[in-house]
């Protein structure tokens, strides 16, 4: 009994090689987005000359809670990221809510004047945020809102790019169908909204949260244009006041400071990066 030679099939080369080439540099993409970050912690736990030295160190060292206590010394660290807190989470609370609510609305309701409003809230986003910030502070004074959180939470509890992102993600994945039917059901416009609109647009809302929240955090400005009592400061003046040293920059000093400070601000993206990438990766699987 004869038996047929078994062949084998090539590879597909010029595939295979393509997908190495595309592995390659999403991995040298991602050492270079990491390594900033990487270099700031082995700045903080060296000495403050580490930065100017050569070869680059590349190893950690053993200074980092030495040089965080020459911190704690110039400035009330953790008062400040309390505030920075406090300030990013309501801000970012009102935010991801209120340009919901109101992308809503401008997605799924027929009301008077309606694309004229919508093209004055796009409009105010090509006005520089600079010459907001005289009649802005004029009113806080008016308030007496100046060196308090109300005077950062408030001018910036909704934006135009918040009302834009929100509109634009619910006109295409809340469908026109899933309101009807809760109308049906008696339901009432909030009670849609909640129960309907608000599972399906989750996604959209986290990486609004997340935007909104790295903005408030590492905002510098306005906060101090705002705050006079250092019992309010947020921790990007903090920060600032660590670059006022008659004998030469720490960098060893600032360095902690600063990886310390951007803590926060990976545990926000830990906890919703996953609603993100599923409101990234949720069109592309077909069932």
């Amino acid at each position: 009994m004869s038996t047929l030679p078994i062949t084998r099939r090539k590879p597909d080369e010029p595939g295979a090689i393509a997908k190495v080439l595309f592995y390659t540099v999403m991995i040298f993409g991602a050492v270079l987005s990491i390594f900033p970050f990487y270099w700031m912690f082995i700045v903080a736990t060296n000495d403050k000359d580490a930065a100017f030295h050569i070869p680059p160190l590349l190893t950690p060292g053993s200074q980092f809670f030495d040089n965080f206590s020459r911190v704690l010394e110039r400035t009330d660290f953790f008062r400040a990221l309390f505030n920075s807190v406090v300030v990013s989470s309501a801000v970012t609370l009102s935010v991801v809510f209120l340009c919901t609510l109101a992308g809503y609305a401008f997605a799924k309701y027929e009301f008077p004047l309606k694309k004229m409003l919508f093209v004055m809230v796009i409009g105010t986003m090509l006005v520089p945020a600079q010459l907001g910030v005289l009649p802005q502070y004029v009113i806080m004074a008016k308030l007496h809102w100046i060196d308090s959180y109300k005077a950062l939470i408030v001018p910036a509890m909704v934006n135009a790019f918040g009302i834009f992102w929100m509109r634009q993600y619910i006109s295409t994945a809340v469908h026109s169908e899933l309101i009807e039917a809760g109308r049906m059901d008696g339901g009432g416009h909030f009670r849609i909204f909640w129960n309907i609109a608000i599972p399906v647009v989750t996604p959209a809302m986290a990486t609004l949260g997340i935007l909104n929240f790295m903005n408030v955090w590492n905002d510098f400005f306005w906060p101090l244009v705002v705050l006079k009592n250092k019992e309010n400061y947020t921790i990007q003046i903090a920060l600032q006041q660590l670059f006022t040293n008659k004998d030469g920059l720490d960098f060893g000093m600032i360095m902690s400071a600063t990886f310390t400070a951007t803590l926060p601000l990976l545990i926000v993206f830990l906890l919703f990066s996953r609603w993100v990438i599923a409101g990234l990766t949720s069109g592309a699987i077909k069932s």
